[in-house]
């Protein structure tokens, strides 16, 4: 048998990462998907967060078809990914203190309602206060990490404490340290990062999850439909203007 190719190590590998989700984590994507529920059932709303890369998988749950139409995206300017010049600005302010907390005291966000919070290292100042602050203002937390970065790295919050630390759940993305799958002769650097991957299929397990939390209870679900398809525009057309009062979508 031939010796795998790039590519193909990179699916093996990216599929390990899933499988040890799904079997190690599935306690916890259970409790998440319940403490959504509860919240939705009980008129609350639902935002998400994430800096640089790991907004990708935040953005990947917001106005989504097939997604619960109450996801809204918490936003701080300068992190959501790489829209600033350079690029590199969005890494620096991660580390400033303070601004989780001008954020959540100008944004809608309530006693009651959940906040996920996506930080693959979470050690940065940022993603710690935002969910130290939000469970401050009666949110219930969700962290969705790499544990092993507590582990192996120095917290860059002046308290010391990492995401986990303030989280009322946490989701282990199980990526390694560096997030990077690869390596080869020839090249000098460690590559393939598969933590979007990854983290996105956490945060739809989830979803998953808490629709059929709501639905056991004869609650029907806000899912958004594809746009693509007949009829999608006059579906959500009815679930934006039934949960009006809920929906935000980009707040920052």
């Amino acid at each position: 048998m031939s010796e795998p190719t790039l590519a193909g190590q990179f699916f093996d590998a990216a599929a390990e990462l899933l499988r040890r989700v799904r079997d190690e984590e599935s306690a916890g994507i259970e409790a998440a998907g319940t403490l959504i529920a509860d919240a939705v059932a009980a008129d609350g709303r639902l935002f998400v967060f994430g800096a640089g890369h790991s907004s990708l998988p935040a953005q990947d749950v917001v106005y989504r078809a097939g997604g619960l139409a109450l996801t809204n995206l918490l936003t701080v300017p300068g992190v959501m990914g790489v829209d600033v010049v350079p690029a590199t600005l969005g890494s620096a302010l991660e580390r400033v203190d303070g601004l989780a907390g001008a954020v959540l005291d100008t944004s809608p966000v309530r006693a009651g309602d959940v906040l996920i919070v996506i930080s693959l290292s979470g050690r940065n100042a940022l993603p710690v206060e935002m969910a130290m602050n939000a469970r401050a203002l009666g949110l219930r937390v969700i962290g969705v990490t790499s544990l092993a970065y507590a582990e192996a790295m120095k917290s860059r919050h002046v308290s010391g404490t990492y995401l986990k630390d303030h989280c009322d759940l946490v989701l282990d993305s199980k990526v390694a340290v560096g997030d990077a799958e690869l390596t080869a002769e020839g090249i000098e650097a460690p590559f393939a990062p598969a933590s979007t991957v990854v983290t996105s299929a956490l945060m739809q397990a989830v979803m998953a999850t808490a629709a059929g939390r709501l639905a056991a209870r004869g609650i029907t679900p806000p899912l958004l439909r594809s746009g693509n398809v007949d009829g999608g525009h006059e579906w959500n057309g009815r679930v934006l203007a039934r949960y009006a009062d809920r929906i935000f979508f980009r707040h920052g």
